[in-house]
C-alpha cells in the first residue's frame, strides 16, 4: 500500500490508510501482552519497510549493487526499529503515551535522516504528495514534515474508528468524537490546499531562462569523452534557443567535464571559451555545473575530505560544483554540501576512513567530496536577480534550500544528472520532490538535467515544460521571481525539531516507567 501511493506513479491518498494492516497487528499483539523481548512486532514492521523500500527505491540498484541493498536494507532495518520501539513503549507505559508516540518518535526518525551523514530522506512520507501538489500547498508553513504529520494522524484516527466500530459501535462518547474529527482532519487539509492552489497569484516580474539537457551517457561518455566535443554540443542545443532577451543560459550537473583547477581558472580550454561567448552575448548569465579541483600549500589547513596526489605528500579537493559566469560579477563558484552517501561522502570518515576507498564509482569524481559550510547565492548583472543553486542530491532537503532563501534566492536552479538511474522510477522521482520545493519556497525553478528530465516548475508547483527521457533538448520559458519568504523557508524543519525533543521526554518516561515496574517487582 505504501508503495501503490508512491510517486512518481502512484495515487498518494492510499498513504493515509497504508499504515492501518499494522496497526492492527500491534494491536493484537499488544492486548496479548507480547514480551518486549520477543520480535514478534519488529518482524511485521521490517517485512513492511522492506516491501514499501524495495518496490520504491529498487531503481538505486541500477547505479551500485552494493549500495543500493545497503540503502533498501538499512533504511528498512530504520523504520522497523522506530516501530518496534513504539510497541515497546506501549507495552511498558501500559498505552498512557497512546499513539502520539508512533507520531513523534517516525518525525524524529525522518529529521535525523535529513541531517546525519547517513542521509536518504528518500521516502520521507510527506513526499508522497509531490506529484499531487495542489493537495499540500500548505506545506510553505510545515515542510514535508507536516505531510509526514498529517499521514500518520489520519492512519490512527482511521485505525481507531475501524477499532471503535469493531469493539463498541458509536455506543460511546470517543466514537462520536472519532466520527467527527476523522472527516476534518482527513478533508479540511485538503480543501484549504486547494483554496490556497487556485487563490496563489505570482507577482509579474519575468526572467527569460534557457535550460539544456545535452543527454550525454553518464557511464560510458560523459567522463571518458572528448571535453571539446561535449562542449560544443550544449553550446549548438543552447543557439537553438538563445535570444538577444535571455537572461540566463542553464547547463546540468558536472557539464564541464575538463580538469578544472580553482588555483588558476584560466589555466584551461574551457573558462576562456566561455568568457569569449560571454562578450558575444553582454547581457547573458551562464550557471553550470563543473568537476572542479584545489590544489592545498604547505601550512595550508587540510580538511578530510582532501587527498593525496599520487607519489606525492601534498594534498588536494575535488568537488562537485555549481558556476555561475557573467560580464558584471567575478566568476561565482558553490560546492556541493548535501553528498550522496557511498558515492560522493564516506559517513563518519573520522572513524571509517580506512573505507574510503571503497566509496562507489559512478563515473567522475568519487569518494569523499569537499563542501563549504554555507549555501551560495549567485548574483546575476546589476543584482536584479539572485540565484540558488542546488546540485542534484540537494533538491530533497527543502530547510538546506530554505538557507538560500534566507540569504535572498529569488529563483532556484536544480542541475542535475539522473542518467546514473536509467530508465526508471528514479529520475521521475526526483523531478516530483523539486514540485515539493517550489511549494515550500514559493519558488519559481528551472531544472537542467544531463538525461532525466529538464523542466520548469511555478511558484505553485505545477510543471510547466518537461523534456522527454533520454533526448537532447532545450527549453525556453520566462518565470517569475519572488521575494517574499514563506514561514517554511523562515524557519525550516521546526516541526522535526519539536519533535526530536518530545522524543527525548518520551524516553526519559520510558526509562521511569521500567524502574518502577522493577521496584514493584
Amino acid at each position: 500500500m505504501l508503495w501503490a501511493g508512491w510517486p512518481a506513479s502512484g495515487f498518494p491518498f492510499i498513504l493515509l490508510i497504508a499504515f492501518i494492516p499494522l496497526l492492527i497487528i500491534e494491536e493484537q499483539l499488544y492486548q496479548q501482552k507480547e514480551s518486549v523481548r520477543s520480535f514478534a512486532f519488529f518482524k511485521h514492521a521490517f517485512i513492511t519497510a522492506l516491501l514499501w523500500n524495495l518496490l520504491s527505491t529498487w531503481w538505486v540498484l541500477n547505479s551500485t549493487i552494493i549500495g543500493g541493498v545497503l540503502a533498501i536494507v538499512l533504511n528498512a532495518l530504520f523504520m522497523a526499529l522506530v516501530l518496534w520501539l513504539f510497541h515497546i513503549i506501549r507495552i511498558r507505559t501500559s498505552g498512557r503515551l497512546g499513539y502520539s508516540s508512533i507520531v513523534i518518535l517516525w518525525i524524529s526518525f525522518e529529521y535525523l535522516h535529513l541531517n546525519w551523514e547517513c542521509s536518504w530522506p528518500w521516502l520521507t512520507l510527506g513526499n508522497g504528495f509531490a506529484n499531487y501538489a495542489s493537495c499540500v500547498q500548505w506545506y510553505e508553513f510545515t515542510g514535508v514534515l507536516g505531510g509526514t504529520f498529517w499521514i500518520w494522524i489520519c492512519n490512527i484516527l482511521l485505525f481507531l474508528l475501524i477499532k471503535n466500530l469493531f469493539l463498541a459501535p458509536w455506543k460511546n462518547s470517543s466514537g462520536k468524537t472519532l466520527k467527527l474529527l476523522t472527516p476534518i482532519v482527513l478533508f479540511i487539509p485538503i480543501i484549504a490546499s486547494l483554496v490556497l492552489y487556485l487563490s496563489y497569484s505570482e507577482k509579474k516580474n519575468p526572467v527569460s531562462i534557457v535550460v539544456v539537457q545535452p543527454n550525454i551517457d553518464p557511464y560510458n561518455e560523459k567522463f571518458s569523452g572528448d571535453f571539446k566535443t561535449q562542449l560544443n554540443k550544449m553550446f549548438d542545443l543552447a543557439n537553438s534557443a538563445l535570444d538577444s532577451s535571455t537572461n540566463y543560459l542553464v547547463f546540468p550537473e558536472t557539464a564541464l567535464t575538463e580538469d578544472l583547477w580553482e588555483n588558476d581558472w584560466n589555466g584551461n580550454f574551457t573558462m576562456p571559451f566561455l568568457k569569449n561567448y560571454l562578450t558575444e552575448h553582454p547581457h547573458l548569465s551562464i550557471v553550470t555545473g563543473a568537476s572542479t579541483y584545489k590544489a592545498y600549500n604547505k601550512g595550508d589547513i587540510i580538511p578530510i575530505s582532501a587527498r593525496k596526489f599520487t607519489g606525492s605528500d601534498e594534498s588536494y579537493d575535488a568537488y562537485n560544483t555549481a558556476l555561475e559566469l557573467n560580464n558584471t560579477y567575478p566568476l561565482q563558484v558553490y560546492h556541493k554540501s548535501k553528498l550522496v552517501p557511498g558515492v560522493e561522502i564516506m559517513p563518519f570518515e573520522k572513524v571509517l576512513a580506512p573505507l574510503a576507498k571503497l566509496a562507489f564509482d559512478l563515473g567522475g569524481t568519487s569518494g569523499t567530496l569537499g563542501t563549504q559550510k554555507e549555501p551560495t547565492v549567485f548574483y546575476s548583472p546589476n543584482s536584479k536577480t539572485t540565484i540558488a543553486p542546488a546540485i542534484c542530491y540537494e533538491s530533497i532537503y527543502g530547510e538546506y534550500l530554505g538557507k538560500y532563501v534566507q540569504k535572498g534566492a529569488e529563483l532556484i536552479f536544480i542541475i542535475t544528472n539522473d542518467g546514473w538511474w536509467q530508465d526508471t522510477p528514479g529520475y521521475r522521482q526526483h523531478l516530483c520532490y523539486a514540485r515539493l520545493r517550489a511549494v515550500e519556497m514559493r519558488r519559481s525553478i528551472a531544472r537542467s538535467a544531463n538525461t532525466g528530465v529538464s523542466a520548469f516548475i511555478d511558484q505553485r508547483g505545477t510543471i510547466l515544460q518537461r523534456t522527454s527521457w533520454w533526448q537532447p533538448a532545450t527549453l525556453k520559458a520566462s518565470l517569475n521571481i519572488n521575494r517574499e519568504m514563506t514561514f517554511y523557508a523562515l524557519h525550516g524543519d521546526y516541526i522535526g525539531r519539536y519533535a526530536s525533543i518530545l522524543s527525548i521526554v518520551i524516553f526519559i518516561d520510558l526509562i521511569i516507567s521500567i524502574i518502577l515496574l522493577k521496584r514493584k517487582r
